[in-house]
């Protein structure tokens, strides 16, 4: 398991999100998975900006988004975005948000690995 560390020190948009893991409260006000949407949007302008485009893989045509897709029963992306799907699937399963997306990010990583980590 990840150990906390502060985020200047992370490697990188994966890291950074063992990081929320750990700390879901702390980085994610009410564990709301469009909070963390957008601070990975966020993300992707200041890399955009300031740096590498990290987090492609969570947008539109992503990989993560991609391979979402089809897990989640879909044949096609949804124009609602992937923190919405993950949501409505979490409410019928009568589960938290956070915790299905970083069931279904660890499955994405142990099928890409070790490209993304």
């Amino acid at each position: 398991m990840t150990e906390a560390k502060h985020v200047d020190e992370c490697r990188g948009v994966y890291d950074f999100l063992d990081q929320v893991r750990l700390r879901s409260g702390m980085f994610v006000r009410n564990g709301s998975l469009l909070g963390l949407h957008f601070m990975l949007y966020g993300f992707r302008v200041a890399s955009a900006i300031y740096g590498p485009q990290a987090v492609l893989d969570f947008e539109r045509g992503g990989s993560f988004t991609e391979w979402l897709w089809p897990r989640l029963g879909r044949t096609h992306s949804s124009p609602l975005g992937w923190a919405i799907e993950i949501t409505k699937v979490a409410q019928v399963a009568n589960r938290a948000s956070i915790d299905l997306f970083f069931d279904l990010l660890d499955e994405f990583k142990a099928e890409r690995s070790p490209e993304v980590r």
